[in-house]
């Protein structure tokens, strides 16, 4: 039996999408251990990932300003101290986390930080003598921490998650809800994930035909391309940088039917909600870990594996193998829209 003075500071800095898959892991780990305190630091913006779970505390990390530098840390680190922390989970193990958990060493906290496989995904991910198999998820990586921390995180098992109500602000932009909702995120940090948005097109204008409300995100640069494509249909609207903050856009995100989303943040964004997501896949792939969590192996769409074996060529998609610049061509569109309306 767990006493109530355990305190678990988790510490996962960036970047967005592998903080919100972190946020299933939490939601179990309250659930399971309800008696213990969770501390979660992270950048200030990403607070609202972590709304509505039960004795969870957001502390802002604030890199770029109080907590700048070496001087910022050991700031940040006698702020935390006063917390009565226990017990550290490193999901992130870089430079400034290794920082803070040093710090903590003189306090005889117990410390466990994330092993993230590196040589496994260099095995993966390289041309000659390629080891292809699915490795750990990204989730299990994170649960695995807590275990070593005495913790046991079961993520397999199902958790009710409260659909929480269309403010006023989202629903200015959209409107009540009075059909099938598609959430289509086009974009990725690098275009070697990004769909062509010719062929998007040809999905959107399909889908289009079925009468379904198409909701499409983006980021602020991306805000003129989403409007030229809404303009072109009735039942389309682009929310991006219309919602007024994340809280919002995981609100609207929450109240869809499916998400349709490259190898990105707005994929984890769906899936730690319950909702259905439909994943395109370029030179990245579902086995280094990083597939939306607990959806059907069969939402993620990839390209021709046949024509393009290297795949994956990188983790992250920053590295594409020579002459695999438009593996996402080899994807037709009417494989999407088929898994689309069969999701629906």
């Amino acid at each position: 039996m767990e006493t109530n003075n355990k305190h678990i500071l988790v510490i996962r800095l960036s970047a967005m999408g592998d903080v919100a898959m972190s946020v299933p892991v939490i939601r179990a780990l309250a659930e399971q251990h309800s008696d213990t305190k969770i501390t979660i630091l992270s950048k200030p913006f990403l607070k609202p990932l972590f709304n509505n779970i039960n004795n969870v505390n957001f502390v802002s990390a604030e890199v770029e300003g109080k907590h700048k530098g070496i001087f910022g840390l050991f700031k940040l680190y006698k702020e935390l101290k006063k917390s009565n922390i226990t017990h550290i989970a490193d999901l992130h193990n870089v430079l400034r986390s290794k920082i803070i958990r040093s710090l903590f060493k003189f306090s005889k906290t117990s410390i466990a930080f994330i092993d993230k496989g590196r040589v496994e995904k260099k095995a993966l991910t390289r041309i000659n003598n390629k080891v292809f198999k699915q490795l750990k998820t990204s989730h299990q990586r994170y649960a695995d921490v807590f275990e070593k921390l005495g913790f046991t995180v079961d993520i397999t098992k199902s958790i009710k998650i409260i659909k929480p109500k269309l403010n006023s602000n989202i629903l200015k932009t959209t409107g009540e809800k009075s059909q099938t909702w598609i959430g289509i995120a086009p974009f990725a940090a690098f275009a070697s994930k990004t769909y062509p948005l010719d062929l998007l097109e040809k999905v959107i204008s399909e889908l289009c035909k079925n009468k379904y409300q198409l909701i499409l995100f983006g980021g602020k640069n991306d805000v003129l391309v989403l409007e030229k494509i809404a303009e072109k249909y009735n039942n389309i609207i682009s929310v991006a940088s219309k919602l007024g903050g994340l809280e919002n856009e995981i609100n609207l995100i929450s109240n869809l039917d499916v998400m349709l989303s490259m190898d990105s943040g707005n994929a984890h964004f769906a899936a730690m909600q319950n909702v259905k997501t439909v994943t395109i896949w370029g030179i990245t792939h579902p086995f280094a870990g990083f597939s939306p969590f607990n959806q059907s192996k069969d939402y993620c769409i990839l390209p021709d594996l046949e024509k393009y074996p290297n795949i994956p060529c990188s983790i992250y998609g920053n590295k594409v193998c020579k002459g695999y610049e438009d593996v996402m061509r080899s994807i037709p569109p009417e494989k999407i829209i088929k898994k689309i309306i069969s999701i629906i």
